[in-house]
């Protein structure tokens, strides 16, 4: 099986020369700053590739550091070794085109604008052994358009043969196109900025053509590769459309989507003119992959207002498959780092940074310059810290690293104001309490930045996943310096403040006091609090690394992907009640479990009410069920124990699970049982009824149903139906983020909004049921029939399925009133006739 990993770019690029002539790197004027810029500002690790020379002029802040090339020293003892190529193969360059003089040639190099965290993760795993076969799909990040036929065609060869990858080639104007839309409405939307200028609206319409048709040459380049049985994994925002378009091309092909940004609240989401179709395409996935819950959270509400479909914890219930999704952390790769710790210049670096600050707290921060990084917040907490504190002022130094990015001027402009400001008030003939540095160090520079320091600092506006604080951490161990156990301050509103959670020090970058509070905590912190709270950040590290991401992804995706395609291909067979029938009478005791609605009455709604009436026959045929001394039948229903109890007043035997496993009554008794507490409930149902009070009045035929332990908004009778379904889809958004914390949820269906308890499913009061027929005189049940249809049966199904399997019944049979895509048995055909004629055969045997 091979593994295709899509991503915008290819780990590896290409650099042009004349044959007479010495390699240049190609410039590439058409991949946005954003997306050139190395990954270890923040989110990816940083460039394992180094620079020519060690003696950097950076693009600084005006006024911010005219000292700045004293942090290393203008001749370096080892200056940086070129071809390591970790974690790229070590391959030979390619030579292809024309073999005339002075024809243009093309080399085959390692790219270093790429994804350095999902890069490190794929090689790791690779390193192991536990991906064998991989295929990276992308684009070379640079113009293509001059390329000769046969320069696409070597370079494309040997690509594949060589480097396991597939380049897909899209015409400049395109690749332009995708770039400038995913940098100018995509990435500020998914970071809480919503783009509102004229230009940027300007070019949404035609930017998102160039969006889809780079997609669609994705989709159609993997398709064109990929067989039976391989799987793609399609990374980030820049490739949202490939899942959709991949499985209208080859239905049964593995897919997950991984996005390594963060995802913004379904409010948020919504502005996206083009949300629909983003959100369309991801549902092409078999799971899709989110950095941390919220996140997901996010993604799952958007899907349910936008849409107006099913959103579960789980995932998403399309008409036809179910869409998982799940969180998978990404991290670093603890062996890449601890072969970087070990070149012999570090150590050289090290002590070059200790001795120029001698008898200073470091404190290191690592951004890109734009509004998300939140720069500018960090140096407003930074100045008050020290007009709060200014006993701290000769003693501590910020330096703060910028790498290279779109050109922002108003931006840059603020915070050449502060850092100035900064600088003018406290600096000294011997001191300068900012550094401020724009430009791309070198690794080995980078690597013992945060070696020795003391504090990093971390104030991201909103962030995927900040592998920076992951590196800081790892570096953090005292082997390479006498400074250990390094304090981290980190933004709340990143993903990695949900995986180390309060062992950093946890902020709000807008709140200035808080965060010059933090700097002052992590300075004063003593050795034994540091490495206390360092040991458990080491350990969700190493929990989260970017090998156990891939490992946890590419599990879980198998593991969907089976159940998916086995629903996918497989038609329920028929139940055979021949068969039933002999097993039936062969049991020593039996128990059986029916679904009310649907299956042993139809709907019928009169006067726009929903409600059920018991056919005659059904209550007959429970009746004989029930007076065999060895049958034990429970009637399962979504309705109130009042309606149950109205419904099967007549039958004493019959046992009853009402309100979806809300309330249990055992055959023969009169008293209900509560499996859901009643306080909780409390606490919510009054706030969800304001809610449903306000979209009640604006859907003229609704109405409310209010039950022990659930609430239904019924919208069936509304006369716009479109109208409907997307009011249902804001009030379900909105009672899920309102009551996110309090257990509960909001499941949309085909004519009603349910808020319920998340807990609350029908599994829990079978197996208690199960317990109690176990618990009598009799002997324990040695048969299982459960007969349903509603997607809520599908946990019942599970379970007496996993009953057989496991050997607590002898025999277990599931059968739904659907054709597939179910985990039952089988199926009966004929609807209620069919199924009441399967419980007759059987009480007549």
């Amino acid at each position: 099986m091979t593994i295709f990993v899509a991503s915008l770019s290819l780990p590896y690029t290409v650099t042009r020369q004349n044959s007479c002539s010495t390699e240049v790197p190609s410039p590439n004027p058409l991949l946005p700053q954003s997306l050139n810029s190395p990954p270890g500002g923040g989110n990816g690790e940083f460039n394992n590739e180094t620079l020519h020379g060690i003696d950097l002029t950076p693009d600084a802040t005006p006024d911010a550091t005219p000292n700045h090339k004293n942090i290393f020293t203008s001749d370096s003892p080892l200056p940086p070794k070129k071809g390591t190529g970790y974690p790229f193969p070590s391959k030979p360059h390619l030579n292809g085109g024309s073999p005339t003089n002075g024809a243009t040639q093309w080399s085959i190099i390692p790219a270093t604008k790429v994804n350095d965290g999902l890069t490190s993760a794929i090689r790791s795993a690779e390193d192991i052994g536990y991906l064998k076969d991989t295929m990276w799909v992308g684009t070379l990040g640079t113009q293509t358009d001059t390329m000769e036929d046969y320069d696409r065609m070597a370079i494309k060869q040997n690509l594949k043969d060589e480097y396991g990858s597939l380049p897909v080639f899209v015409c400049d104007r395109d690749f332009d196109g995708h770039c400038t839309h995913c940098k100018t409405i995509l990435w500020p939307i998914f970071h809480y900025q919503v783009p509102d200028s004229p230009k940027s609206k300007a070019y949404e319409d035609c930017s998102w053509a160039y969006y889809v048709r780079v997609n669609q040459a994705f989709a159609e380049h993997i398709a064109e590769h990929c067989k039976t049985g391989d799987s793609v994994w399609v990374q980030d925002y820049h490739l949202m459309l490939v899942p959709a378009m991949l499985r209208k091309m080859v239905p049964d092909l593995q897919i997950g989507f991984f996005l390594h940004t963060a995802f913004p609240s379904s409010e948020v989401f919504r502005c996206l003119a083009t949300g629909k179709e983003l959100l369309k395409g991801l549902l092409g996935a078999d799971l899709l992959g989110f950095q941390i819950d919220e996140y997901s959270g996010h993604f799952l509400r958007s899907c349910s207002r936008v849409l107006s479909v099913e959103a579960t914890d789980e995932g998403i219930q399309l008409n036809d498959r179910f869409v998982n999704v799940g969180t998978f952390p990404i991290g670093i790769d603890p062996t890449l780092w601890d072969r970087r710790r070990q070149l012999a210049d570090i150590r050289l670096l090290i002590d070059t940074i200790l001795a120029r600050y001698r008898g200073k707290r470091i404190i290191i921060s690592h951004d890109k310059m734009d509004y998300v990084g939140g720069i500018r917040q960090k140096l407003l907490s930074y100045e008050h810290f020290l007009n709060t504190h200014r006993e701290w002022a000769n003693d501590i130094v910020l330096i703060q690293l910028v790498t290279t990015t779109t050109r922002q001027p108003d931006l840059e402009a603020s915070i050449s104001d502060i850092a100035l400001r900064i600088n003018s008030a406290y600096t000294t003939l011997e001191h300068q309490p900012l550094i401020f540095l724009r430009q791309d160090l070198l690794s080995a520079q980078y690597v013992a930045l945060i070696t020795v320091a003391d504090v990093l600092i971390v104030t991201s506006l909103r962030e995927g996943m900040n592998l920076t604080s992951h590196e800081f951490v790892y570096c953090q161990d005292g082997l390479y310096s006498n400074k250990a156990y390094g304090s981290m301050i980190l933004s709340e509103f990143t993903g990695s403040a949900s995986i180390f959670g309060d062992n950093a020090l946890l902020v709000n970058p807008w709140d200035f006091h808080q965060c010059a509070d933090a700097i002052h905590t992590a300075l004063v912190r003593n050795r034994e609090e540091r490495k206390k709270a360092w040991e458990q950040l080491h350990r969700s590290l190493l929990d989260n690394s970017a090998t156990n991401w891939v490992k946890s992804f590419k599990e879980r995706l198998s593991h969907v992907c089976s159940e998916q395609l086995s629903h996918r291909r497989c038609t329920l067979p028929c139940l055979s009640v021949d068969r039933l029938k002999d097993q039936y009478r062969q049991a020593r005791r039996r128990m059986i479990f029916i679904q009310y609605e649907g299956t042993l009455a139809p709907w019928r709604p009169p006067s726009g009410v929903m409600f059920l009436v018991t056919p005659q026959r059904a209550v007959t045929t429970l009746t004989d069920l029930t007076d065999d001394p060895l049958n034990v039948v429970y009637v399962v229903s979504s309705r109130t124990l009042e309606e149950q109890e109205r419904h099967f007043r007549h039958i004493a035997g019959v046992g009853l699970i009402a309100e979806n496993g809300c309330f249990l009554r055992e055959p023969h008794a009169t008293e209900w049982q509560k499996l859901v507490s009643e306080g909780q409930t409390d606490t919510w149902r009054e706030g969800v009824s304001c809610i449903l009070a306000y979209f009640q009045e604006r859907m003229e035929g609704s109405w409310v149903e209010m039950r022990h332990f659930s609430i239904v908004f019924h919208f069936g009778s509304v006369a716009d139906r479109a109208m409907a379904k997307r009011l249902a889809a804001e009030c379900a958004d909105q009672i899920n983020d309102a009551c996110a914390n309090q257990g509960i949820h909001a499941v949309i269906y085909e004519s009603a909004v349910i808020a319920e308890p998340i807990d609350t499913n029908k599994r829990p009061a079978a197996e208690v049921a199960w317990r109690y027929a176990g618990s009598s005189n009799n002997s324990k049940p040695d048969f299982l029939l459960i007969i349903g249809g509603d997607r809520e049966d599908e946990d019942l199904f599970r379970w007496a399925n996993e009953m057989e399997s496991t050997g607590e019944v002898d025999y277990s049979m599931t059968a739904t009133i659907g054709s597939q895509g179910s985990e039952a048995k089988t199926m009966l055909t004929h609807g209620v006739t069919g199924i009441l004629d399967c419980l007759q055969r059987l009480a007549s045997h």
